[in-house]
C-alpha cells in the first residue's frame, strides 16, 4: 500500500479512529528507533508521543463548547474542572519527558521540539 493510499483511508476515519490509528503509528516508529536509542530515550518518546486520550479529549471539548454557550450545569462544571486537571497532569507529563529529553542529548527544550516536529503548545 503506498503512502497515498494510507492518507487516502486515513481521511476517511473518524476522529476517535483517527487519533487510534496516528497513535498506533507513533507507537510503531517509537519501536523503530528503540533499537537506535537507549532504553531510557525510547520511554521518553513514547511519553511525548503519548496523546490525550480521545474519550477524555472529546468530553473535555463538549463541556467546554457548553461551558461557551453558557448551558453548563453545576455538575458538568465540576466534571470539567475535573477533566482540566487531568489533561494539565499529562501535559505536564509530557513535557517534563521532553525536558529530560533535552538534558540527556545536551539541547535546548526548543532545539529538541524542533527536532522532533513539535510546535509549542496553543492555548487559544
Amino acid at each position: 500500500m503506498s503512502v497515498d493510499e494510507l492518507i487516502k483511508a486515513a481521511n476517511q476515519l473518524n476522529e476517535s479512529d483517527l487519533n487510534r490509528f496516528l497513535q498506533q503509528v507513533v507507537t510503531l516508529r517509537t519501536q523503530r528507533k528503540a533499537s537506535v536509542l537507549s532504553v531510557e530515550e525510547a520511554q521518553l518518546l513514547a511519553k511525548i508521543n503519548q496523546a490525550i486520550p480521545a474519550t477524555l479529549q472529546e468530553q473535555y471539548q463538549r463541556l467546554r463548547t457548553k461551558r461557551e454557550e453558557e448551558s453548563l450545569t453545576s455538575q458538568e462544571h465540576s466534571q470539567l474542572i475535573e477533566l482540566s486537571k487531568q489533561i494539565e497532569q499529562l501535559s505536564a507529563e509530557r513535557l517534563e519527558a521532553l525536558a529530560t529529553l533535552a538534558q540527556l542529548r545536551q539541547v535546548s527544550l526548543s532545539e529538541l521540539m524542533s527536532q522532533l516536529g513539535l510546535a509549542p503548545a496553543s492555548y487559544v
